[in-house]
């Protein structure tokens, strides 16, 4: 048989566009992805930030492209997306990883800070998922978004008030497009991580404070924190055809700890 005609009759494999994938759940959740056969788009605020990225999935035998993307800039997300669909075809699953944390009393919060944040975490993924959207019932093809949201969209905390109406509103964004693209076989799901293990720079500091870290475990039922790679698997099954049935669905990984009611007393770990 001609290389043409292996060519020919091999199977494409299906593409997915992980935004934010520099480090963390996104650079897992890439590497999920090949290791599950899909070729991978990556994107960082700068390209250079995606080498280490770029490397494992090169060593899991995916044909990866990385892209510089800024998500609070409409022609940065339309460039972005136009060059991952020249260079591949086609998108298959959308991952909306990206997005930036902001820590501070609602009462200090300026004007600017949250348009920061509401560009980067609602604004930015809003609009990449509507090219998607786009692309898709263009194509008329079937396809699946993850929103990476956060316990911080479900329940109160203190000092977190400006990124958890973010995250809230990437939860109601998931409900409403999974109605309203279902007919078109547009699958839209979210993962809600609680207390991460993280190399996120936002944990730096209270990751290296013993007592911090004990005070915050002793709040979760399982005594325990999610990884990054427990969170990119369950991106990869709401983004694949094991979940063909499930659309509008926020999956929380957080240990038990939004459901611990008023007044309960947890066991102490062994």
């Amino acid at each position: 048989m001609s290389s043409d005609r292996k060519q020919s009759t091999e199977v494409a494999r299906p593409v997915a566009f992980v935004t934010g994938a520099s480090y963390g759940v996104g650079a897992a959740t890439a590497l999920a992805f090949a290791r599950a056969a899909y070729d991978v788009i990556v994107t960082a605020r700068r390209r250079e930030n995606l080498d280490a990225t770029l490397a494992t999935l090169e060593q899991a035998n995916c044909r990866a492209m990385a892209v510089e993307m800024l998500l609070s800039d409409d022609a940065s997300i339309e460039s972005a997306f136009q060059s991952a669909l020249s260079a591949h075809g086609r998108i298959d699953v959308l991952v909306n990883n990206a997005a930036v944390n902001l820590r501070r009393l609602a009462v200090d919060v300026s004007r600017d800070e949250w348009r920061d944040v509401m560009a980067a975490n609602v604004s930015g993924p809003f609009f990449m998922t509507q090219l998607m959207g786009r692309h898709l019932i263009a194509s008329r093809r079937q396809g699946a978004v993850v929103n990476v949201a956060s316990t911080h969209g479900l329940v109160g905390a203190a000092e977190r008030s400006t990124y958890g109406i973010s995250k809230g509103a990437m939860i109601q964004m998931t409900r409403m497009l999974a109605i309203e693209w279902a007919e078109h076989g547009i699958r839209v799901n979210a993962v809600a991580p609680g207390r991460m293990e993280t190399a996120s720079p936002s944990r730096a500091g209270t990751g290296a404070n013993a007592d911090y870290m004990a005070a915050m475990l002793a709040r979760i039922p399982l005594h325990r924190l999610v990884t990054a790679e427990e969170v990119a698997d369950a991106i990869v099954y709401l983004g694949g055809p094991a979940a063909a049935s499930i659309t509008g669905h926020v999956l929380v990984m957080d240990g038990g700890l939004t459901a611990v009611g008023w007044g309960s007393k947890l066991r102490r770990a062994d």
